[in-house]
């Protein structure tokens, strides 16, 4: 997170709408939506860009990003065991 966005890297270059493209393919992978249901609403030529992903609401891609990064460092149970 940065601030209330979250700041992705992409490895694509941004000639040629190719972060852009890797942009919208990352979101619609790990959201599950077509392609086509990702678009970039503004900031296609700037590094800032509003997204919107059909069916998904920002904490529902909040939850998608983090479950695209694998379980937390502390996904152990805190609690102590029954014998």
């Amino acid at each position: 997170m940065h601030g209330e966005a979250w700041k992705l890297h992409v490895a694509a270059p941004p000639v040629d709408g190719k972060a852009n493209e890797a942009i919208l393919r990352f979101i619609a992978e790990i959201t599950g939506v077509a392609k086509a249901g990702v678009r970039i609403l503004s900031g296609l030529t700037g590094t800032t860009k509003i997204v919107e992903v059909d069916g998904i609401d920002f904490a529902g891609l909040q939850r998608a990003i983090l479950e695209s990064h694998g379980p937390g460092p502390n996904t152990r149970s805190t609690s102590p065991r029954e014998s």
